[in-house]
């Protein structure tokens, strides 16, 4: 059973502990991927979940290898953005890592030392650019059309 602690204005809580090891992790995505936010990331280090939450997370950890492993459960793929790394944590050492998740849902997700880019953006840029145009080419046309309707009724 839980025993609950007396509380104790003097005790300022450490996170990680005194030199203690730890891994920081920051995990985010672009606000044109915003349907992301509607999914919780599975940060998991060593296999075990560590986190479930967009942001920054500090988790403490045995100096020594480890392994981080992200990705966000989606609709279709089942998983998106796997990303994976092999982390060394000297004693005392907090490592700092970024996970970036795609722009695009068939691909892997950035992890690694901050900063780190965003997967993808090249080819959204390229889709948002051939929409654009696509867009203002049918606006085009039904201005010309109507243009050349009322032109017609006119004469």
């Amino acid at each position: 059973m839980y025993e609950q602690q007396p509380w104790n204005p003097h005790h300022q809580p450490t996170y990680p502990p005194p030199g203690g090891s730890a891994i920081a992790l920051t995990v985010k995505y672009h606000p044109l991927a915003f349907m992301l936010g509607l999914f919780k990331p599975v940060v998991a280090i060593d296999g075990h979940q560590a986190s479930n939450a967009w942001g920054r997370t500090v988790v403490p950890v045995a100096p020594g290898q480890h392994h981080v492993h992200v990705h966000v459960p989606y609709l279709l793929p089942s998983r998106i953005g796997v990303a994976d790394l092999g982390v060394t944590v000297h004693p005392g050492q907090t490592v700092e890592l970024d996970y970036r998740a795609p722009m695009v849902v068939f691909m892997a997700g950035a992890l690694g030392a901050p900063p780190q880019k965003y997967p993808g953006m090249a080819v959204t840029i390229v889709l948002l650019v051939i929409s654009l145009i696509i867009f203002l080419c049918l606006c085009g046309g039904f201005i010309l059309a109507a243009a050349n309707g009322s032109s017609t009724a006119l004469g």
